[in-house]
Parts: C-alpha cells; sequence; structure tokens
C-alpha cells in the first residue's frame, strides 16, 4: 500500500515537473541531478578467492575503509561534474605536497565521511554553479540552471536563497521515491562502481601474479590517492548514453520534443 501510494505521489511529482520546464523553457541541457553514494574503495566481491584470503587476513580492516561520492550531471549526459569526494581524514599521509586543486575530484573531508549540508553548501556555491556557468558560456546557453535534488539530510532545504554566479532553480523530489525518481539511481552509479571494481580487481591479480605480492601487501600499497585515480577513470568511463539514459523515467517526452523542434 506503501509502495502504491508512493509511484502515485512520483506520477503527480513528473506532471509538476515536466509543466516547469515547459513554462520556464529549460532545455535539456540545463537540467541536473546530483545524488551521493557510499564507496568501500577496498573492497572487492564477496564470492571471489580474493574476497576469502582478505578475510582470513589477521587484523584486515582495509575493506571497511569507506568515502562518500558525490556523481551527477545533466539530462543530455554532455555535462559531467567533477566527482567530489568526502573522505574521513583532510591531508592523508599518501597525499603529501599534492594540490588539491589539481586532482581529478573534488576533495572535501568530515570525521565520518558523510555529506553535510555545510559541504553540500560549499560544493553547490564554488563548484557547481561556476561550473555550469562555464558550460553554458561554452555551448551559447541561457545561463540559469534547474537542479534536482532528493531530500537527503545533507541537502539544505534553502539552497535557493544563497548568493551564485547564476540563477538556479532549486527542486526537491517527495519522500520515499528516490528508486523511482532518483536519476543517478537508474544506472549510473551502479555501472560506475562496476567500472570501479573492475579497474581496482584488475590491478590487484595483475600485481599478485607479477610481482607475487600477497593481497594485504598489496591493499597496504593501494592509498586513497590510488583510488582517486580509479574513481576519476571509472567515472569518465561511463557513457554518455548511460548518463542520458537514467533520465528518461521523466523526461523522454521533453527529450523527444526537443529533438522534433531541431528537425527540418
Amino acid at each position: 500500500e506503501s509502495a502504491s501510494s508512493d509511484k502515485e505521489l512520483a506520477k503527480v511529482f513528473k506532471k509538476s515537473l515536466d509543466n516547469i520546464i515547459k513554462q520556464k523553457n529549460y532545455p535539456p541541457q540545463l537540467i541536473f541531478n546530483f545524488d551521493e553514494t557510499g564507496l568501500f574503495w577496498k573492497k572487492m566481491p564477496s564470492k571471489t578467492f580474493i574476497s576469502e584470503e582478505k578475510q582470513s587476513a589477521s587484523g584486515f580492516k582495509a575493506a571497511k575503509d569507506r568515502l562518500t561520492l558525490l556523481l551527477g550531471g545533466n539530462s543530455t549526459g554532455d555535462f559531467r561534474m567533477k566527482p567530489l569526494l568526502i573522505y574521513h581524514s583532510e591531508n592523508p599521509r599518501s597525499m603529501k605536497g599534492i594540490s588539491k586543486q589539481s586532482m581529478p575530484v573534488i576533495w572535501m573531508a568530515n570525521r565520518k565521511a558523510w555529506m553535510t549540508a555545510i559541504l553540500f553548501k560549499k560544493w553547490y556555491q564554488d563548484h557547481f554553479c561556476p561550473a555550469v556557468k562555464s558550460y553554458c558560456e561554452r555551448n551559447g546557453l541561457q545561463k540559469k540552471a534547474l537542479l534536482i535534488l532528493d531530500n537527503a539530510p545533507g541537502h539544505p532545504q534553502n539552497l535557493s536563497e544563497f548568493q551564485t554566479c547564476l540563477p538556479v532553480e532549486i527542486i526537491f523530489t517527495p519522500p520515499n521515491t528516490t528508486s523511482i525518481l532518483q536519476p543517478m539511481d537508474q544506472g549510473v552509479i551502479a555501472n560506475f562502481k562496476a567500472y570501479y571494481i573492475r579497474k581496482t580487481f584488475k590491478q590487484l591479480v595483475e600485481a599478485v601474479d607479477s610481482y607475487q605480492c600477497s593481497i594485504k601487501e598489496f591493499w597496504k600499497k593501494f592509498n586513497i590517492m590510488n583510488a582517486i585515480e580509479n574513481i576519476a577513470s571509472s567515472w569518465n568511463e561511463v557513457q554518455q548514453s548511460c548518463l542520458k539514459g537514467c533520465w528518461n523515467c521523466w523526461l523522454i517526452k521533453t527529450v523527444e520534443e526537443e529533438i522534433i523542434n531541431e528537425l527540418p
């Protein structure tokens, strides 16, 4: 019964969103969505010999090292933000001498490696808005954006009140509809994680086979900078068709209309 009511709520939201898009003339390029996901960056699939050896290793806790990522882009898939990475340490030893501004991720930290309203506000003002403004300038688009978010505790409800370099309209999805409405949950994040696991798994196997080191020795050397490289590479590996296709649950009519309007 609850699931049925959530679906009805999602339908109402879709209609409301469609009206906003049409009334305010938002092209698909200027409709954005982002979502957080946790990543255990040293965790391998549980049914592999690697996982079995990992579990038998004395005092091994690497698989429990977690970080949070914020991933997303626009509904045409040609704009993807540099991932926001939240870690539990501001300055890990492996990052000594490395400029955070030069990294392929946006680096932030707090003790629990969770998204907070303060971190989200900083990302929104200092990274999202300037990146969208530059995207609009490059593509000759009106400088504005429609940002769709879920009602997570780390997403401030007063975002629209903050001063930014371009006007952004914020819309929050209804409670308990994330699995239905959240575009990034329609395969994008799962796709990214599959690429990350495959890439890291391959590096581990090659190291064990080539250098005859143990899995425990490999993980000891595999630091957060290695994870960042794999995160950036895996995010870039996600195809534009995947980033665009995840929006079909809401915006298929809008996208079709845009294509039709462009025909001679």
